[in-house]
C-alpha cells in the first residue's frame, strides 16, 4: 500500500514520550533501577487522519495533558514534517507501578520536574 504500518504510530508516540521526559531531566532507566518505579500504559487512543508514506519524515509533538502522583496522560500529534499535514492525534494514559507491579505514587521531586511540561491552560488533576 505504500503507507506506514499502523502500529508504528504507537512506537513514535513512545519515542516522543521518552524524549519529552528526558528533556525535563528524568531518565526512565534511573526511575526503574534506582527508584523501582515503572510507568505502565493503561490506555491508548490513536486517531488516524491521513497516512504517512514510506520514507516520509514525520514530526511527533508530545505534551503532558493531565497528571497526578499516580496517573499521567500524554497527548500527541504526528504531522508530515515537510507539509505540516496532521496525520494522527492521540493520547496515552499511564499508571506508576512499583517493582511488584502494584500502583504507587511518584515522589514529589519527580512531580515537580514533570509539572514544567504542563501547558498553562491545563490544571494538575488531583
Amino acid at each position: 500500500m505504500g503507507v506506514v504500518y499502523h502500529a508504528n504510530y504507537l512506537v513514535w508516540m513512545e519515542v516522543g514520550r521518552v524524549e519529552l521526559v528526558r528533556s525535563l531531566g528524568i531518565n526512565y532507566h534511573d526511575l526503574e533501577s534506582r527508584e523501582g518505579l515503572l510507568l505502565s500504559v493503561v490506555e491508548v487512543e490513536c486517531r488516524y487522519l491521513a497516512p504517512a508514506k514510506y520514507d516520509q519524515e514525520v514530526a511527533v509533538h508530545t505534551a503532558i495533558e493531565e497528571m497526578n502522583a499516580r496517573l499521567l496522560r500524554f497527548k500527541y500529534t504526528i504531522q508530515n514534517a515537510a507539509s505540516g499535514q496532521l496525520l494522527t492525534r492521540g493520547f496515552t494514559r499511564h499508571m506508576w507501578l512499583n517493582r511488584e507491579f502494584k500502583p504507587t505514587k511518584l515522589p514529589e521531586r519527580y512531580l515537580e520536574m514533570l509539572r514544567g511540561a504542563l501547558p498553562a491552560f491545563i490544571e494538575e488533576v488531583r
